[in-house]
């Protein structure tokens, strides 16, 4: 275990490819016992890490201001390190197929800059056989060295959950593998200097990618059994969360809730899996089929707040909808794969005008990957309905006053849609408002 004992000691130096949600705390985590390059393409976020400003929230501002990362966007700098964890993101094209792009790309300014005695390990979301046969390759061509030889690889899947305080990288069991016992041992050590759980070590590094791509395709086809009794109780007019409350006494109910399946894991991660099966002349059934569930719930949603409209009396093609919260999730201010976009473009099909407020999103984000330019709460006023879209923390301290503020004091009924059921029902029912939730 030569180069975990060098990484501890000071004489060696890790590498942490891809600063994003993931990657970030990643390096912070490690910088804490030994040295940490922290390594990303854009170096505008570089430069606001440099300047002490976490723009994922994941860690704080403080935190950032206070590691020993050394963050740079020159990839020269790798050339220090021999110890690399890459952890970029794995998304898909608009035809669901893989988008490998990042991690090659990764790997191949990885490889430029690898030297003899590294260790790589990747953390990034894959199918089954992509960090063997695919990036494998690439470190090879790039670097002029050979895998097994010259550099051992290894795969760590990444377990961290955005927005999420409690379950982080040191409290979540930490899945390892590696090409050899001789990998697996140094990269094992090296990640229990930080992962308080403690590591499982996979019997391989397809069996490890394996293992990650199932996690959330399980968590996805739960959701969409929940959407899918949420669609069939609307239509029996039978309110799902008090079901699922009722259900949730037994104990052995899992709890799950109806919802839009966004972000670049869950949503993403399923496509993944059922692509390699296509390849080996298998169609997913299961898995596919919640995915067309999921996929279709901002549609849906829609479409019934076009329904309350017109119970409402209200014309739908010049109505003005808010909708509070853009983000994937709740107090994070991820955007990427957001379903709330289905939503907002499913309105302006039927004319209507959106307008969106979310303070937790990233907004220079949303206006570039979906042109939508928020606007302030405080400056949302005369609408016909409202979406409470995203359960931040900031709104399930909202009250009836707050959300009066919004609408158009027409005389018709307050179409409200609570999509994660975070408002009293009943409450908001009685004072005469026309609420619908999943």
């Amino acid at each position: 275990m030569k180069l975990y004992e060098d990484l501890v000691s000071g004489k060696e130096k890790l590498s942490l490819v891809g600063l994003g949600y993931v990657g970030m705390p990643i390096a912070v985590a490690f910088a804490k016992k030994i040295q940490v390059i922290g390594f990303d393409l854009n170096e505008a976020k570089i430069n606001l890490y440099q300047s002490g400003v976490d723009p994922t929230n994941e860690v704080g501002n403080d935190v950032i201001k206070n590691t020993t990362v050394a963050f740079t966007a020159d990839a020269s700098k790798l050339k220090e390190a021999k110890f690399h964890i890459v952890a970029v993101p794995t998304p898909v094209n608009d035809d669901h197929t893989p988008d490998l792009s990042p991690v090659e790309g990764a790997s191949r300014i990885l490889g430029q800059n690898l030297v003899k005695g590294s260790i790589v390990v990747f953390e990034s979301t894959v199918y089954p056989g992509v960090t063997e046969d695919i990036c494998v390759p690439i470190l090879e061509k790039e670097s002029g060295l050979k895998c097994g030889v010259d550099f051992k690889i290894g795969y760590s899947p990444e377990r961290i959950n955005p927005g999420d305080k409690v379950h982080r990288l040191e409290t979540i069991t930490k899945i390892v593998s590696g090409m050899d016992e001789d990998a697996l041992d140094e990269i094992a050590h090296v990640y229990e200097l930080v992962v308080e759980a403690g590591v499982y070590r996979a019997e391989s590094i397809k069996v490890a990618e394996a293992a990650k791509v199932i996690e959330n395709s399980q968590r996805d086809i739960n959701i969409a059994f929940m959407n899918e009794l949420s669609i069939i109780f609307n239509k029996m007019g039978i309110d799902t969360k008090s079901v699922l409350a009722a259900a949730g006494t037994k104990w052995n109910f899992l709890n799950f809730q109806p919802g839009l399946v966004g972000g670049h894991c869950i949503g993403v991660d399923p496509y993944y899996l059922t692509y390699k099966a296509e390849e080996l002349g298998y169609h997913s059934q299961i898995i596919l089929s919640g995915r067309r569930i999921n996929d279709d719930m901002g549609k849906y949603v829609a479409e019934n707040l076009v329904k309350n409209l017109i119970k409402a009396d209200i014309p739908v093609k010049s109505a003005s909808v808010a909708i509070l919260g853009f983000t994937f999730k709740e107090n994070c201010p991820d955007t990427r794969n957001t379903k709330i976009i289905d939503i907002y473009k499913e309105l302006k099909e039927y004319g209507i005008t959106a307008v969106v407020a979310d303070d937790n999103a990233d907004a220079d984000e949303a206006k570039r990957l979906y042109g939508i330019t928020f606007t302030p709460m405080k400056d949302i006023k005369n609408c016909d309905a409202v979406i409470l879209a995203v359960a931040h923390e900031s709104y399930k301290k909202l009250g009836m006053g707050d959300l009066d503020a919004l609408y158009a004091d027409n005389g018709k009924a307050k179409v409200l849609t609570d999509l994660k059921g975070i408002l009293d029902r009943k409450e908001y029912e009685d004072a005469g408002y026309l609420y619908w939730r999943l």
